[in-house]
């Protein structure tokens, strides 16, 4: 009886240990889950960095396009202001030309005036008989 007992004793153990380890599923598939989420994780990390490395890249090369568009309105401007410049310039010599033909053709015609003023004065006294 008392081998039945030990054995009895002996396998109580084993069948508790069978039972518990019936319940409590084997740790190894808990850690390859949690080493699989770890793993996706760290690809979530790298895609994130990736995706702010790409973003900043961005950022930066359109930062760099807008200087470039900045300075070609500035370019764009300065042209601008010299055309404006020219344009006054020209205005101003088409004035001062207007003003001088003017004051000709006002001395032509003064002249044009006297000259047949001069000749209806020689009609006139020729027709009195001064000459």
């Amino acid at each position: 009886m008392e081998k039945d007992e030990r054995k009895d004793k002996e396998t109580i153990p084993t069948e508790f240990q069978t039972l518990i380890a019936g319940v409590f599923p084997n740790t190894r598939y808990f850690d390859a889950r949690f080493d699989l989420l770890q793993v996706q994780i760290d690809e979530l990390k790298k895609n994130q960095d990736d995706l702010k490395t790409g973003l900043k890249d961005l950022k930066d090369d359109m930062n760099y396009r807008f200087q470039q568009v900045d300075k070609r309105f500035e370019q764009v401007d300065k042209r601008f202001e010299q055309i404006i410049a020219s344009i006054e310039k020209l205005s101003d010599k088409l004035d001062n030309r207007d003003r001088d033909l003017r004051n000709f053709t006002l001395k032509m015609f003064s002249i044009s005036i006297g000259i047949s003023v001069l000749g209806v004065l020689g009609a006139f006294l020729k027709m009195i008989g001064v000459f």
